[in-house]
């Protein structure tokens, strides 16, 4: 939302809701029904009884006739004119197509969820009491309207999405429930003002010579009463924590609409991301006259080299001059309904990010413009931003119809989040020009225009006007070359998908990519989560109620192909949930730590996705009732700065990573050891292979060094690395735990086919402070321990997960619940879970 002034008074009592249009269900009131501004139409008719609960069951399908219907929204304000110049009437969201009406007068029509609106009502306004009333299209009738006045475009999904700037998964996605609906979402209310006010502040940030400067680019709006004189527009940039102040100014002619002032702070300290140093944050004040603007910095630079390379094009990330190795996740709009997502939620859920290691989150380009919680949030915690334009896997027409109301949404959501030094990357689309290049586009557009303009034209002209300090990317993914292919992993980002669709996850490491902006693998979201939504008697994977929650193409078909040759086929509804659950974990994980081991060839990861936005099975690594799930826990220690993996080498794979010991042609085991820390690091590895139970078959020892921000790749050693019996043995890498490496596991054979004890624990259970603690002690070689503690209380949460342990290890997971229930409900098989145990199922 753009910056609200002192001077707005917000009116949110007495709103109504009313259906202007058919159809509505049989007995449906014709009154009007009470509403919160700000809101949305079927949060408003929960809150009346009128509808069930959208997520529940198949509701989906009971509501659809909510986004057929046109919806009046009305109030009566008290207003009183205090004397003020100008009283203007400001909508800060409107979604999306609705006309607006003042005491009878139609003020405006909108047409745009993502941009605010201002009209002068001072004409209009009474002393007293005053009527407002919006009228909303209802969306899904309007877009195919829409469709058919100007054509249909190719799209995903089966709504018209792309003819109307509204939030694309609204109408559905394949993780998205459709709730295509309207509602005043951000604020409105009325601005009273005199002389001057503020129209916008762009804080745009440089470091020179160690130099902290701040360029404010200052607009203003006189008031039309024929005030003279010059104005001062002054601007304070101050860290108080820090002793830190500087003051500048510049004066205005009576005509000036914009001011640019110059601050300087010389000792600035440096703003970076997490992992690479602190956040420190300054304060921006901007005065003009009486009107005011705040707002927070961050000084540090941003650049992204793309320039070709003996190996393609690279997308290499630097902040402050560092390179920065990408450990990213894609995000989404964490619930359907917008504005039930409070900042607390927003809170949660970056911590969620930052406690998996992750260091970047891109907000995909079918959701919204975040909230300034959630950048306010990530400029706290260090967590970078990369923010798609919102066109997304779609074509978008360029005639006047959409083109103003794209270039106005950007223009404003630039300047609005100009200030977030988390915000780095600016990109203009989601697999559109991918979608050109290979979903047979051309054949179907003809000559219409289909968004190009948008990616190569109008956001370039726009960041290269109003913001030219963030990199910009014209799509994802992108090869940043006019003759390669978008999807190219020699060059640039890339999306891989063909694994989730069609392949084994193994295939991940076939790849070699630059950078991957997406991928990920599905799986079920914890237990509580989907039994609270989903009724279906007997529960069954392919049930009514749990197709409803599972809304990717034959999505559980492909989880049982994923599945399939890792770990044994599902015999129950509990087995699925874990197997699938574990399976999404281990795909994941897998292709992290192949991607990783690239470094420095490849320079980073953006998994999909981090968040749901309501209750369903998905690529996401917390569900829709923060839940993590094992794939997090998998997420955290793949993301984990010091990296140990053990990954098959060969001369093949020499681009971009210094070998030690690898004789040329030769296909062997090797220790690959990334450090995305500030420190050198060197050291003795202890490779050992080892049966199932305890049993030492060979050791040796690995000297490694590895430079700061880099790689080392050294060969593990042939008598450790030849199996005897693959399915009975395991190779494991230890020595750099108090540095911070976690041990490195490389098992000979896929749980399926390894002679693992289905029952290799003993395990106690204890009520302490906080909640309970589980000891477990392995007598036998235990994959991917997980405590499914959601199935004892659902509002328990627990330390630690997909925990490996050897023979006569111990672990303790740690349980933090209020529930009163015995200890060991905690040590029920269904809770306390292991990959062996699926053996016996």
């Amino acid at each position: 939302m753009s910056f609200v002034p002192d001077t707005f008074t917000p009116i949110t009592d007495g709103w109504t809701v009313t259906p202007v249009s058919v159809p509505t269900p049989d007995g449906f009131p014709t009154t009007p029904i009470p509403a919160a501004v700000p809101g949305v139409i079927h949060t408003d008719l929960v809150r009346a009884g009128l509808i069930a609960d959208p997520f529940d069951g198949d509701n989906e399908a009971a509501h659809q006739w909510i986004g057929d219907t046109a919806w009046r929204y009305a109030t009566r304000f008290e207003w009183r004119d205090d004397g003020s110049a100008r009283h203007d009437l400001v909508a800060y969201g409107l979604d999306t197509v609705a006309t607006v009406m003042v005491n009878g007068h139609e003020i405006a029509r909108t047409e745009n969820q993502h941009r605010s609106y201002r009209w002068d009502v001072r004409e209009v306004l009474v002393d007293g009491a005053n009527e407002l009333v919006i009228d909303f299209a209802a969306p899904v009738p309007e877009v195919t309207a829409r469709a058919e006045r100007y054509g249909a475009l190719p799209r995903v999904n089966h709504h018209e999405y792309n003819q109307v700037r509204k939030t694309a998964s609204h109408f559905g996605w394949d993780w998205g429930i459709d709730v295509a609906g309207c509602g005043i979402w951000q604020p409105i209310g009325i601005d009273s003002w005199s002389g001057v006010r503020i129209t916008s502040v762009r804080p745009l940030v440089d470091v020179i010579d160690g130099v902290g400067v701040l360029t404010a680019h200052v607009g203003l709006e006189r008031d039309g009463a024929g005030a003279s004189g010059e104005l001062a527009v002054v601007v304070e940039v101050g860290n108080a924590a820090l002793g830190q102040n500087v003051t500048a100014a510049a004066e205005l002619a009576t005509d000036a609409s914009a001011a640019i002032v110059e601050a300087r702070m010389s000792g600035a300290a440096l703003w970076w991301p997490v992992g690479h140093g602190e956040q420190p944050l300054y304060d921006v004040t901007v005065s003009a006259g009486d009107a005011r603007w705040a707002g927070r910095i961050g000084f540090r630079t941003v650049r992204v080299n793309t320039a070709a390379d003996a190996a393609g094009r690279p997308f290499q990330l630097f902040v402050n001059d560092e390179l920065v190795l990408v450990r990213g996740m894609n995000w989404i709009p964490d619930h359907a309904f917008l504005t039930e997502i409070d900042r607390d939620r927003y809170a949660r859920r970056l911590a969620d990010a930052v406690e998996a290691n992750v260091n970047l989150l891109r907000v995909w380009g079918g959701g919204i413009y975040e909230s300034d919680d959630f950048y306010a949030l990530a400029d706290e915690k260090g967590l970078l931003v990369w923010q798609d334009f919102l066109l997304a896997c779609a074509a978008y027409a360029e005639e006047e119809h959409l083109y103003g109301e794209i270039e106005a949404e950007a223009r404003e959501q630039i300047a609005r989040l100009s200030t977030h030094p988390s915000l780095v990357i600016w990109n203009g689309n989601n697999e559109n020009v991918w979608a050109y290049a290979d979903w047979g586009w051309p054949a179907l557009l003809g000559d219409r225009t289909w968004g190009n303009g948008y990616y190569r034209e109008l956001f370039p002209a726009l960041l290269a006007e109003l913001d030219p300090t963030r990199f910009y990317s014209p799509a994802s993914p992108y090869s940043f070359g006019e003759y390669l292919h978008p999807n190219d992993q020699r060059n640039g980002t890339m999306h891989i998908w063909d694994v989730w669709n069609q392949r084994d996850y193994t295939v991940y490491r076939e790849y070699r990519p630059r950078f991957v902006a997406e991928f990920g693998f599905q799986g079920p979201p914890a237990w509580s989560t989907l039994t609270s939504v989903v009724h279906d008697e007997p529960l069954d994977p392919y049930g009514h109620e749990m197709l409803v929650h599972q809304k990717a193409s034959r999505g559980n078909e492909k989880l049982e192909r994923g599945v399939a040759g890792h770990l044994p086929a599902s015999t129950t509804i509990d087995h699925w949930h874990w197997a699938t659950q574990l399976n999404q974990a281990h795909a994941v994980r897998f292709g992290v730590e192949h991607f990783r081991s690239l470094t420095p060839h490849n320079t980073g990861t953006i998994l999909w996705q981090l968040n749901d936005d309501w209750p369903v099975v998905s690529w996401a690594a917390v569900d829709f009732d923060e839940h993590r799930k094992p794939l997090w826990f998998a997420v955290r220690d793949a993301y984990a700065p010091r990296l140990a993996t053990i990954q098959p080498r060969s001369s093949q794979h020499a681009i971009g990573t210094a070998f030690a010991g690898i004789p040329p042609e030769k296909d062997v085991l090797a220790l690959v050891v990334v450090n995305d820390t500030a420190d050198a690091f060197s050291g003795v590895f202890t490779t050992v292979r080892t049966a199932f139970d305890g049993t030492m078959l060979a050791c040796a020892p690995i000297e490694v060094t590895v430079a700061p921000r880099g790689e080392a790749t050294v060969a593990i050693p042939a008598e450790v690395a030849a199996f005897g019996d693959a399915a009975a043995e395991l190779i494991v890498v230890t020595g750099g735990e108090e540095s911070g490496f976690a041990a490195a596991f490389f098992n000979g054979a896929e749980v399926v086919d390894q002679k693992l004890e289905p029952a290799p624990l003993v395990a106690t259970a204890a009520r302490v402070a906080g909640g309970y603690a589980v000891t477990v002690t392995a007598h036998s070689y235990v994959r991917d321990v997980f405590l499914q503690v959601d199935r004892v209380d659902p509002r328990a949460t627990v330390d630690a997960g997909l925990v490996t342990l050897r023979a006569g290890q111990s672990a303790t997971f740690a349980i933090t619940s209020d529930a009163d229930v015995i200890p060991e409900a905690f040590l029920d098989p269904l809770v306390l879970r292991s990959a062996n145990q699926l053996l016996a199922s």
